[in-house]
């Protein structure tokens, strides 16, 4: 019988996902999931998008350009000069079949087999899979839930750097803990890929989702960095289009840009009547971008004032994206997220949620921590967080591990 490939045999396996077929037996006996392991949202996809779809007159369903149509790129030119990112034209701009193809055409444009990626950690999962497809390795630096997640001192990032080194690759605002690079840190980062010639690579598909007054800065504004700088975008979260799979990959990089546009040839084309939606989105008024945001914030509000009130729960306060990362006092966060599935429930009704440690690239961490996606009505966030506090009252490998009431203040 012919065998897989290395490959495929080391491609890990989704940490947001792997727990579905305990969900879906959990449902079978009729039990109520909140589900907080998956960052989809609830909020409505703009209905003029849909809309833009259903009036389209197409007699043949055709190919699009590799890069997809020039007259969404031409407006999407429009949307970034709104954010404050000047000096694009739509060839800067590469449309993809989601963020994450974005991700595979930037990565494969600029490392080879072999070459090193430096990715603070925790990480979006999906980065593990992606450098493995690659035969990329990534280069964890791991940020501590007692400072918040904020970026490590600059200095930790130079012993991690060697010939193999070609890029520094972050998500800002962060999946999986929310954190939100300020400005300086952006700054720090774009010195050392300047005076080590690495790229800098940035998921930027949460920028509009910021709270508190923070300003959600894009590396592609940060003067000097014009041929480092490669972001990462998509309407999946920003309209609530995660199906729709649209992405883009931008850059100012010209080498960059045509390389990546080889990989696309090879693909075809990104999908046509999900380009005539995303175009669509642009005219979207800027009403709906903020009635989301408050509705996150209310929402974020109440899960994070939860968590911080539940007896031995470290959760630092989130300032972007719409993800809460938090230490719980459990002795393994998988057993612990079977168990919520397979063994517990509140009046029927339990919480699933995303391991912590499949956001890490670094082996035995995330044992305690856990993701949760706040895409929940309040009422529904309201009954995940009463399963949650009830289940860590009674779960047979509950640990206590408390941090003094200062550090805990530092954290909200």
């Amino acid at each position: 019988m012919p065998t897989i490939s290395n490959r495929g045999e080391n491609m890990p396996a989704s940490p947001i996902r792997k727990l579905v077929p305990f969900a879906e037996t959990a449902k079978k006996q009729g039990k109520k999931i909140y589900h907080l392991n998956i960052g989809q949202p609830d909020i409505l996809t703009p209905p003029a998008a849909l809309q833009a779809v259903r009036d389209a007159k197409i007699d043949v369903l055709e190919y699009s350009h590799s890069a997809g149509f020039e007259s969404y790129r031409r407006k999407l030119v429009g949307y970034y000069e709104k954010q404050h990112i000047k000096g694009l034209t739509h060839n800067d701009i590469l449309i993809t079949t989601g963020g994450s193809e974005a991700l595979y055409f930037g990565m494969f444009s600029c490392l080879d087999a072999g070459d090193e990626i430096i990715v603070p950690e925790p990480l979006y999962a999906n980065y593990n899979g992606f450098s493995t497809a690659g035969d990329i390795v990534i280069r964890p630096i791991t940020a501590n839930i007692e400072t918040g997640f904020a970026l490590p001192p600059i200095s930790a990032f130079i012993p991690l750097i060697n010939e193999k080194t070609r890029a520094i690759l972050i998500c800002n605002p962060s999946n999986p803990t929310g954190y939100l690079y300020s400005k300086n840190e952006l700054e720090q980062l774009r010195d050392i890929c300047l005076k080590y010639d690495l790229f800098l690579f940035a998921d930027e598909v949460y920028r509009e989702f910021k709270y508190d007054g923070c300003e959600c800065t894009s590396i592609l504004t940060l003067e000097g960095l014009e041929n480092h700088a490669i972001v990462i975008d998509s309407i999946s979260k920003r309209y609530s289009a995660c199906g729709a799979r649209i992405g883009a990959l931008v850059t100012k990089n010209k080498q960059v840009m045509a390389t990546a546009l080889k990989f696309a040839q090879a693909r075809l084309s990104p999908p046509t009547l999900e380009q005539i939606l995303a175009e669509a989105t642009i005219d979207v008024e800027d009403s709906y971008i903020t009635e989301a945001i408050a509705d996150y914030d209310n929402r974020r509000r109440l899960v994070v004032s939860r968590l911080q009130n539940m007896e031995g729960v470290i959760c630092p306060n989130p300032k972007g994206a719409f993800y809460a990362f938090a230490k719980l006092p459990i002795d393994n966060s998988d057993r612990f997220c079977q168990w919520l599935l397979e063994e517990f429930s509140l009046n029927n009704e339990t919480v699933m949620l995303a391991p912590g440690t499949g956001f890490y690239a670094s082996d035995n961490l995330g044992i305690q921590e856990v993701r949760m996606a706040y895409v929940l009505k309040e009422t529904e966030l309201t009954g995940a967080m009463n399963c949650l506090e009830e289940a860590l009252k009674v779960y047979p490998g509950r640990t206590m591990e408390l941090l003094s009431a200062e550090a805990l203040e530092e954290l909200r």
